[in-house]
């Protein structure tokens, strides 16, 4: 059977002259195997270069894009006393619509250089362990600071 017949469940009739074309071309294909296997051959060839060309070429688009992602990424160092913000993660779901993600402030407790950070709770005294990247600087003590001095002046 035919891929056509098994998929529609009649013969395909074609033109003659076509059909004619069809069996000359398939005769000369067929004639010589060496020459067809060896054609394959090549093909198989070109397309395992294909193929390593396009590994490479994303592999240099993907090492371009983290170079400018990388360029992108705010740098912040934290030290011990200082007030910071923490970032709820799970209210990404259930986000109200003018609720904040970010919760705090958190006093600075220890900075590690692996990137984790203790923070301590200034209402409850309550000690915690975070990841350093969830944390952002708490800017509130220096807009009350110019308010305050706006207000002298």
């Amino acid at each position: 059977m035919t891929p056509y017949q098994l998929v529609y469940g009649k013969a395909c009739h074609i033109p003659l002259e076509l059909e004619h074309k069809v069996f000359w071309a398939l005769k000369l294909l067929n004639f010589d195997s060496n020459a067809a296997g060896e054609k394959k051959i090549l093909q198989l060839q070109e397309l395992e270069e294909l193929r390593s060309q396009a590994y490479e070429n994303a592999k240099i688009y993907k090492e371009k894009a983290k170079k400018w992602h990388d360029q992108k990424i705010e740098r912040r160092e934290f030290v011990e006393g200082q007030k910071v913000l923490l970032y709820n993660s799970r209210l990404k779901f259930f986000l109200g619509k003018l609720k904040s993600r970010w919760y705090g402030p958190f006093t600075i407790l220890k900075v590690s250089p692996y990137g984790h950070v203790e923070l301590m709770e200034d209402k409850t005294r309550r000690t915690f362990t975070v990841n350093g990247q969830r944390l952002k600087h708490y800017l509130g003590d220096l807009l009350d600071e110019q308010r305050v001095s706006y207000n002298l002046n």
